[in-house]
């Protein structure tokens, strides 16, 4: 992997990813799925935030700071809360499109 060019080569970086990857199977193996594991973080339903402008937007929450220090504690790597948050949008347990966009209220 570190000699492939189409891909991220910083080393710490690489070997944070096969981590993760042995952290993750674990988590997979006590909660039956990671699924189940990152929903908690939640609630069990997504957040849906009434955002008017950008500006109200945040980077971090406490649901983020806590799945963040849950995962470090686990043995995780690079996955601090502003990273944990974009993973949260990005799987719908957040929903941070600003209320007069069109996928607001399909989400």
């Amino acid at each position: 992997m570190l000699q492939d060019p189409g891909i991220v080569r910083n080393r710490l970086k690489v070997y944070a990813a096969v981590n993760n990857a042995k952290q993750f199977l674990r988590i997979q193996k006590e909660f039956g799925s990671f699924d189940k594991y990152i929903w908690q973080f939640v609630g069990g339903k997504p957040i849906v935030n009434q955002l008017k402008t950008l500006k109200d937007a945040r980077a971090t929450t406490k649901e983020s700071n806590a799945l963040s220090k849950d995962l470090l504690r686990r043995g995780f790597k690079f996955v601090g809360s502003t990273v944990m948050y974009a993973h949260m949008q990005a799987c719908g347990l957040v929903n941070d499109h600003l209320v007069d966009c069109w996928r607001y209220k399909q989400l």
